[in-house]
């Protein structure tokens, strides 16, 4: 009898989710958007409660095995830093997070890797909290700073980074472009990114649109690019030496989604910290994760990593530039 009352109460509760879902959608409408939101998800501070301080999706491997969700977090820092071939640069590299939410990447690059690391975020708030977490010592800094207009002269970085920003850039281009522009002369760029199939191939049928339309609404994201689309991007600059490397680390990043709505369930002191407000702010998410898992693993939406190496000469034509984009 308790397993129906159970099973009643789940219903009940994902109906309350949805209906929230659809009635407090999150549109972009402009960078004041993304930064509002950011702000909003880091002051109440249940996002970092529920997914640590990486607020980016897991690895578990290939094939995919069991692992605790904020550790999967962290395993995620350490295989893009071995994917990029980041693990091979001295102490002192200079690295830019672009996108560096509060900081939990940044401050694995500068603790583990000892990179002088620093981090961009649209958040005043996301900057502030990076700062709280950043102990003495850590050669981490954060400040606000627009990913379509850096802030920084040519050629200043010996590594840019970036995880999960591309879907908030209404500008695609201007993204890698900055990126690219910030870059030293035989620096490398490397980039983890949700992405949607490539709909030049195959375009998005008559069910795949609407599940497109609310991924893109409910968390501020003007678009999202596919993997050979940014690719070409990065490519077109004409600043890349040799060829952009891709890979798709959907099936090692899709337990996440699953595991985020977990964490309600596993940890319900987050019920006791935040109160039934909190609750409510948290149960608004779960069709969003649910509706990403089923977008991820339909092949809809893909996880693209993506890297380049920066040319020393800026001579290299666009159409070469294009011709050398690869698949890892």
């Amino acid at each position: 009898m308790y397993i129906y009352y159970a099973l009643g109460f789940l219903v009940l509760l994902l109906v309350v989710g949805i209906a929230l879902y659809l009635i407090t959608a999150r549109s972009y409408e402009s960078s004041d958007t993304v930064a509002n939101s950011y702000d909003e998800w880091t002051q109440d501070g249940i996002l970092e409660f529920y997914w640590g301080e990486h607020i980016h999706l897991g690895h578990y491997g290939s094939p995919p095995q069991r692992k605790d969700f904020l550790q999967a977090k962290a395993d995620f820092v350490h295989e893009m830093v071995k994917w990029g071939g980041l693990d091979k640069l001295p102490p002192k590299t200079t690295v830019l997070d672009v996108g560096c939410g509060i900081g939990g990447s940044s401050r694995i690059l500068a603790k583990e890797y000892e990179f002088e690391v620093m981090g961009v975020t649209i958040s005043p708030k996301q900057v502030q909290r990076a700062t709280e977490l950043t102990p003495e010592g850590v050669t981490a800094k954060f400040q606000v700073d627009d990913a379509l207009a850096l802030s920084f002269p040519d050629n200043s970085f010996d590594v840019v980074w970036s995880i999960e920003a591309g879907p908030h850039m209404p500008d695609k281009a201007k993204y890698a472009s900055e990126m690219m522009r910030v870059l030293k002369p035989g620096g490398i760029l490397v980039v983890a990114d949700w992405n949607q199939r490539d709909d030049r191939a195959l375009p998005l049928n008559f069910w795949e649109k609407p599940l497109m339309r609310q991924l893109l609404d409910q968390w501020s994201h003007p678009a999202f690019s596919s993997i050979e689309g940014f690719s070409e991007l990065i490519a077109e600059t004409g600043l890349v030496a040799g060829e952009v490397v891709t890979a798709d680390w959907t099936q090692e990043t899709l337990p996440s989604w699953l595991d985020s709505i977990w964490q309600g369930i596993v940890r319900p002191q987050g019920l006791i910290e935040f109160g039934f407000s909190g609750f409510i702010k948290s149960l608004r998410e779960v069709p969003t994760m649910l509706l990403m898992r089923i977008g991820f693993s339909t092949g809809l939406c893909r996880f693209g990593m993506f890297r380049a190496l920066k040319s020393d000469s800026v001579a290299q034509s666009r159409e070469t530039a294009r011709s050398q984009v690869v698949k890892a």
